[in-house]
């Protein structure tokens, strides 16, 4: 009970002090991760309560985030040339697992080739709320702003088939039973994705049916869009495909189809489900963060260090070769690729198929990863932007600050 005191009344004074809070070094996820931690050493939350609570809080906010996150992305936008997101997911993301790859190799000598890609693989997709501080500060030109915002909001979903394979591949190389995990694999990449569009195409549909028909109204086309993902994630689980990319997949053919026409999307993407990721973090770091922290290696530090400053930096940089983005611009989204929830509930997800002691290996990484890159983007998060908007605005006219037309939803932009 004491516990649950002290999140609620945490929680109360951040929401009062969220806009102050907004300009220093303090961050969301960095105080309920450091606020969980405290719970579970202080003895308030035991570990495995908290670790018990945190597997379906946890789906729950990946299945709502990863719909709603695709569905608010206008694929229009990203089809254009010279689209910097695009540039980033297609050609950044794939680099990042393979420099991971690299850097896994040579730190962890002992791992297999397979589990040192399935590493990185994990550590690759990016969270914009641990740079909140970036992404909603107006300093910052909306361009590179919005672009961070698409490619954090798509790389984890495009990254999840690839996990997932990989982690059927390891385990089956492990288990000597090619057949059964290999074939699981291909039915959650392959199935997961035909039930999203199916879905997303009729939920879609069936929205636009009944807004032209005057049939419902804004507050239950929230609670149905809820729905749909939930649906989405449910049917693909009950004919043997993957819940999250179904879901994933869902949104995108949502949007698509309804256009922006369903306000909510946006809406709960900033208020309700906050929430969901605070508390996805808070238990994350009542959980996992202290059995983390005993098992942090200096082999695995500097591996969590290479990804932060070498790997992802150098990855975006090679991807925004050849655009209009300048050099500033490159280290900029370089270094504002904070690692998430999605790092952690990955480990989570395929910590069953694997054997236990690497699972619990892979998985401690992950966490250790998430609160040391939320520790060092949260504390960058807010003097950074300020810095990068100012050297930007006075260098004279540049890609970065041209004027963006049409913004009649959150990710419309022309020319990012």
């Amino acid at each position: 009970m004491l516990g649950l005191t002290l999140i609620c009344g945490a929680t109360m004074a951040f929401c009062m002090l969220g806009q102050r809070l907004g300009s220093t070094i303090l961050t969301a996820p960095m105080i309920f991760l450091a606020l969980g931690a405290f719970i579970s050493l202080g003895g308030l939350i035991p570990p495995d309560q908290a670790r018990a609570l945190l597997h379906p809080v946890a789906e729950i906010a990946l299945v709502i985030l990863l719909f709603l996150d695709a569905a608010s992305t206008d694929m229009r936008a990203l089809q254009m040339r010279r689209v910097w997101p695009t540039r980033m997911l297609l050609i950044g993301l794939p680099l990042t697992v393979i420099f991971g790859a690299v850097a896994g190799t040579i730190l962890l000598p002992d791992w297999s080739l397979l589990a040192v890609v399935l590493l990185a693989a994990i550590m690759a997709p990016t969270d914009a709320a641990l740079g909140q501080a970036v992404v909603s500060n107006e300093a910052v030109p909306i361009r590179p702003r919005r672009a961070l915002v698409v490619e954090s909001g798509l790389n984890d979903g495009l990254t999840l088939p690839l996990i997932l394979l990989l982690a059927s591949l390891l385990a089956s190389a492990m288990s000597q039973s090619n057949v059964s995990w290999l074939a699981f694999g291909l039915a959650q990449v392959v199935l997961g994705p035909v039930t999203g569009v199916i879905m997303g195409w009729i939920g879609g549909r069936v929205l636009i049916f009944a807004k032209d028909n005057a049939l419902t109204s804004e507050t239950y086309e929230g609670i149905g869009a809820l729905a749909l993902a939930g649906l989405s994630y449910l049917a693909a689980t009950q004919i043997g495909g993957n819940g999250f990319i179904s879901a994933f997949v869902s949104g995108l053919v949502f949007g698509a189809v309804v256009q922006g026409r369903c306000k909510f999307i946006y809406e709960f993407v900033e208020s309700e489900g906050q929430l969901l990721s605070w508390s996805a973090f808070l238990l994350l770091g009542a959980a996992l963060v202290p059995e983390a922290i005993m098992h942090l290696t200096w082999p695995v530090f500097a591996l969590i260090m290479v990804s932060l400053f070498i790997v992802r930096p150098l990855a975006i940089w090679v991807s925004l070769i050849a655009t209009d983005a300048s050099y500033l611009t490159r280290l900029f989204f370089g270094w504002f690729g904070p690692r998430g929830l999605a790092t952690a509930l990955f480990a989570l997800l395929v910590i069953e198929m694997l054997p236990h002691d690497l699972g619990e290996t892979i998985l401690h990484i992950a966490v250790n990863t998430v609160w040391i890159s939320a520790v060092l983007h949260g504390v960058t998060a807010a003097p950074a932007a300020r810095w990068y908007g100012q050297r930007v605005s006075t260098s004279g006219v540049c890609p970065e600050t041209q004027p963006v037309e049409n913004k009649m939803r959150p990710t419309d932009n022309d020319t990012i």
